[in-house]
C-alpha cells in the first residue's frame, strides 16, 4: 500500500496545480479535485506516478464524501490533505445583491474546506499520522474593503482550522493553516491594483510545502507579507480604517 498519498482540492490551476506538480515529483500518489474535468485530466497526464481524478464542486458534500471514501479505499489514509479550493470576487456590504456572493464564498472557502478535511480526519487520527492543511488568506486577518465576503470566508476558515488543530492535538495529525499573500493565478489576474510581494504559483507552492514539512501551525507566505499581516492584525482600528480606505478594490464581476 502506498504510504504517502496526497489529496488536493482546487487542483486544476493556480496554487493547487502547482502543489500537485511539486508533490508528484517524488512519485507520490496524488488525488486531484476540481470542478473542471478537462483541466484535471490534462494536469494528471503530465504528472509522474499514479493519480486519482475527482471532478466535483467542493460545495457538493455527498460527492466530496464519496471521493474521500474512494481515495481511502484505494490508497489508505493520506500523508497530506490540502484543502485549497477557493473563489474570490469583489463585494460591497451596502449592496444586498452581493449577499448571494457571500453565501457562495462561505460555501466554497469555508464549508468546502471543512468538508474536505473532515472527510479524512477520522482515518488519519486512526493511523496516528499525517497533515491536514487549509489554504486561507492574508485577507482573512482583517476585513478588506471591497472584498468583505472573501475576507469573511477566509477569516471563518482560519478560525475553523484553529479549532480543528486543537481538537486533533495528541492524535499525531498536524493541522497547518496557510495564509498566502498575492499569488499570480487566474484569481488575481483580474485585479487592477498593485499587488506587493507577488509570487508565481510554483514559488508559492514551494514555500507552502516547506511550511507543511515543518508542520507550522500558522504561516503567512511570503515572509514580507507576514510582516504586513502582523501589522494588519494588531493595528489599532482607527489606523487600519484610514490605511485600508485607500487600497485597491477587487472587480465585482468574477464568476463563482
Amino acid at each position: 500500500m502506498t504510504l504517502n498519498p496526497v489529496f488536493i482540492t482546487g487542483a486544476s490551476s493556480g496554487i493547487g496545480a502547482a502543489l500537485a506538480r511539486h508533490y508528484a515529483r517524488s512519485g507520490t500518489v496524488i488525488g486531484l479535485v476540481a470542478r473542471r474535468r478537462a483541466e484535471l485530466e490534462t494536469l494528471a497526464a503530465t504528472l509522474p506516478g499514479e493519480t486519482a481524478v475527482y471532478p466535483l464542486d467542493v460545495t457538493d458534500a455527498p460527492a466530496l464524501e464519496a471521493a474521500a471514501r474512494d481515495f481511502l479505499r484505494r490508497f489508505g489514509a493520506p500523508a497530506l490533505v490540502i484543502a485549497n479550493a477557493g473563489a474570490s470576487t469583489g463585494t460591497l456590504g451596502e449592496d444586498a445583491a452581493d449577499i448571494v456572493k457571500l453565501q457562495r464564498l462561505l460555501a466554497i472557502n469555508t464549508a468546502g474546506l471543512a468538508a474536505t478535511l473532515s472527510g479524512f480526519a477520522p482515518a488519519m487520527r486512526a493511523a496516528g499520522r499525517g497533515t491536514l492543511c487549509g489554504i486561507a488568506s492574508v485577507a482573512g486577518l482583517r476585513g478588506i474593503p471591497g472584498a468583505g465576503a472573501y475576507s469573511a470566508s477566509k477569516a471563518a476558515a482560519i478560525a475553523w482550522l484553529e479549532a480543528l488543530r486543537i481538537e486533533m492535538r495528541g492524535s499525531g495529525v498536524a493541522v497547518v493553516t496557510i495564509c498566502p499573500g498575492y499569488v499570480d493565478t487566474p484569481m488575481t489576474q483580474g485585479n487592477r491594483f498593485r499587488m506587493p510581494f507577488l509570487l508565481s504559483a510554483d514559488e508559492s507552492a514551494r514555500r507552502i510545502a516547506r511550511a507543511i514539512d515543518a508542520r507550522r501551525r500558522f504561516a503567512v507566505i511570503p515572509w514580507q507579507m507576514a510582516i504586513v499581516g502582523r501589522l494588519m492584525r494588531f493595528a489599532p482600528t482607527a489606523l487600519f480604517d484610514r490605511l485600508a480606505a485607500g487600497t485597491g478594490r477587487k472587480p465585482r464581476n468574477a464568476k463563482l
